[in-house]
Parts: C-alpha cells; structure tokens; sequence
C-alpha cells in the first residue's frame, strides 16, 4: 500500500473518510478472519463513546460474520478492560474502537490478540498487503453469528479492585472525577464510590459527540477548577477510552507523569509489592526520573516512544511498573495496557496511607533541567530533509557526546504533524541550554 495505515497504536483517521469508513473496516475484518481467525473462529468487539463507533462495529461484524467467524459485541468498554480480559474471552482476537484523546469526529481501530497483547509489526503488514490485494473468498456454507455479552464490565471492576485493598479503602477521600464523556464515564465513579470515596464527577454524560471535549486529559482546567472549589484532595482526568490518566493536587497544580511513575515505583517498593522488579518510562521521560528509579535500588529502562515499547521491555525484562509522559501509566500486575483507573486507585491508597496532602507528596524527584521545542516545517518532504543534513546530524551528535552521561538528546520527526521533536534534558541546565541551541541553530537555517 502506498502508505502503512497501521501506526503503534492501530489504525486512526476522520470517521466516514478513509480508511475510518465502513468499506474499510468491512475488508479488516475479512482480511484479519482469513489471516488471524482461524483457530477458535470467534471475535471480541468494544468500543468507546463516540457516534461512529456504531458505525464500525457494524461493519467489522458483518465482515468476521462473512468470513465465518462468530463476533462476541461487548460494548463501551474501556481499552484497558478490553485488553485485561481477552485471553479469558476463549477468541483469536479482540477488536477495540477508538480514536482516545481525540474528539469525536475521528475514530480508529486497534486490533488485540488473543492474550491481550498488541500484534507485531510483521501481522499488521501481513493485514495491510491482504486489504490491498482485496481478494477474498466466502463460503456460503460458513457464516459467524453475531451475539451480545455485557459481562466484560463485571469482569474488568472485579479485577481493578485487586489493586487496593481493605473494606472501604477510599472512606474520607474527596475527590473529583474528569471521565471524558469516554468509557469510565460510569465505571469510574462507581468504583470511587464503592471503595467508599466521596466523588464530584465531571464529563460524565456521553451522547457520542462530546467525548474529549473540553474535558478529560487533555483538557483538565474544568477539572482543576472543580477540584478547588470543592476543596477535594485531589482531580483525576482519564482520556476517552480510559487508558491514559492526569492527575492534580488540591491546589489545582498538575502532577507531571514522570512523578506519579516515581510514586508507584516507591509505593509498591516500600509495600513489598514491586519485588526489584525494573520500571521503564521512554526516552522522552525527564532524566531525573532515571536517577530517582536508581536510587531506590530499582532498575530502569528507557524506551522509544509509544506506549507498546515500554510494556514490551516491562515483558522483556520482567518489569513491575512504567509510563510515558503523556499519561499512559501500566502496572504489570493487573493491566495489559495503559489503565487510568487501576492507576488512580494505587495513587489515591498510597496518598490515603501517607497522611499527607497531594501537594506534599509531590514532586517525589526534582526534575532536571529541560529544554523541549518543536519546530514545524511545510511537510515531510522538508523534515526528511532537515533530519538528513550532514550538519544537523553532526550538531545533534556532538551534542550527544557532550551530554553523555548527564543526560539525553532527541531529535525526532512528529508521526502525526510535520513537526520536529527536539528535546534535550539533563542535571546541568547551562549544557542543556547551550546543546539545545547548537542543535536548534542548524535545524533553524531550513526554514
């Protein structure tokens, strides 16, 4: 195809333009029950809150359907759920619909294999090349049934509650609760309030065109507002399929990701739950996270950029805990992929069990010094270009050379705008500021 439609984290566009169309997701289906399908022959299906996602899941089913595959409709559920309880679903895959932190308009599809991992690069293209060739078979004689089951819910409280511990471990919390008009809508303030936590909810009346609008981790002043003037402890804003988390202290002040990785990490450290297994964060993670993870006695690894990395090297080396800094936090043990609430609720029983106020607990680390700037340019074409100078190579290099061993450099082109990422961190703020500019200097003559 000329151009790979699956990124890290599944196929994402502008619903009813391609590839978000109904002829899209119709020829995935075939494609992934020819390819995929062919063992159990049955499929799980979920989606988030937005108005197109009916749309897909139609069309995904009568796509497995017509290949002879049965389809198992869960529902909205969030990302996180869906992933937890697939390999316990008895399917070849899971098909989640959603487009996360983006507003409704758009939406994508993210495909999850039977224990609940996300598939390799190397199934993806496999999908890809099927869906251009576009020569599928059917079978009069074998068509899938199409069926409802709305016990994923059920299954995925029952194991985020495995997370805290105690009859009511929330009783005197106040908090406020930003569900995004997405997934946790419902489920995350019935929890709260289940483990006997006080809960002011907000963006949490769904109707298919509000999900992520002004509202839920991208969008957290309301939340920050809310949470002053009702005096709670502290806000929590998950995005709109639940598997990305931002949090504030009573202040209204929000808490840097890297931190809440830190906290988990020295939570389940000092409550024996972590057992010296390492924590890993990507390589946009501010180094004084490295250096805090170390100083516990922890090892630490750092990624690429995308949640998948960082859970495949949790896999690797047998990890306990890791994030990146747009809020993806997971936390082996109960999640699969990133999870807000199963985050929130290890966050808020180690602040419950400090005594302390949110805002004396963080910051846990002193963050380095950082400078992060992202220059755009008029298309890839040009990026490519920049990023292939022999004289930006050089100053990003020797800026490398120079910082090494206090820090870290990186350059990188944005993968969804024509952007260069270029961020440079580290414990001596003069070099961090005399690298950035050198680098920046170079990069700055192409536009």
């Amino acid at each position: 195809m000329a151009k790979k439609l699956f990124g890290t984290d599944g196929v994402r566009g502008v619903a009813n333009v391609y590839p978000m169309t109904a002829d899209f997701a119709l020829k995935l289906a075939y494609a992934a029950g020819e390819l995929i399908c062919t063992d159990k022959r049955k499929v799980a299906i979920a989606k988030d809150t937005r108005v197109s996602g009916d749309m897909l899941e139609a069309a995904l089913s009568a796509g497995f359907a017509a290949k002879g595959v049965d389809v198992v409709l869960l529902g909205v559920l969030p990302t996180p759920a869906l992933t937890s309880i697939t390999p316990g679903l008895g399917v070849d895959m899971a098909v989640m619909i959603t487009a996360s932190h983006n507003p409704y308009h758009d939406n994508g599809i993210k495909l999850v294999a039977a224990n609940g991992d996300k598939f390799s690069n190397e199934v993806t293209t496999h999908l890809e090349e099927l869906i251009a060739k576009n020569e599928f078979t059917f079978d009069s004689e074998k068509l899938g049934r199409i069926t409802r089951d709305n016990s994923g819910e059920v299954l995925y409280r029952a194991l985020v509650k495995q997370a805290i511990s105690g009859e009511h471990p929330l009783k005197g919390l106040r908090v406020v609760l930003d569900c995004a008009n997405g997934v946790f809508s419902t489920i995350m303030p019935e929890v709260f309030k289940e483990l006997g936590a006080g809960v002011i909810a907000i963006g949490n009346q769904p109707d298919g065109y509000n999900i992520n609008r002004d509202c839920g981790s991208q969008h957290i002043q309301k939340m920050q507002e809310t949470v002053k003037a009702s005096k709670a402890h502290l806000g929590i804003a998950a995005d709109g399929d639940g598997d990305r988390i931002i949090i504030c202290d009573e202040k209204g002040e929000k808490v840097n990701a890297e931190q809440i990785i830190a906290f988990l990490a020295r939570y389940m450290h000092e409550n024996g739950t972590l057992k010296n297994r390492a924590v890993a964060s990507t390589i946009l993670s501010n180094t004084g996270l490295e250096t805090f993870i170390k100083s516990l006695g922890v090892e630490y690894h750092s990624t690429q950029v995308g949640e998948r990395y960082v859970i495949e090297q949790l896999k690797a080396c047998g990890g306990a805990v890791g994030g990146e800094e747009s809020g993806h936090m997971v936390v082996m043990d109960y999640s699969k992929s990133g999870d807000a609430l199963v985050t929130a609720l290890m966050v808020v029983q180690g602040v419950l069990q400090s005594g302390k106020k949110v805002s004396e607990i963080f910051p846990v680390f002193a963050m380095d010094p950082f400078v992060f700037v992202n220059p755009r340019f008029a298309g890839q074409d040009v990026i490519a270009q920049v990023l292939n100078d022999e004289n930006v190579k050089k100053a990003i290099e020797d800026g490398k050379q120079k910082i090494a061993g206090k820090g870290r450099v990186v350059v990188r082109a944005s993968g969804t705008e024509p952007l260069i990422r270029v961020w440079v961190c580290g414990s001596d703020e003069t070099l961090v500021k005399e690298v950035s500019a050198k680098i920046m200097g170079e990069i700055e003559k192409f536009q």
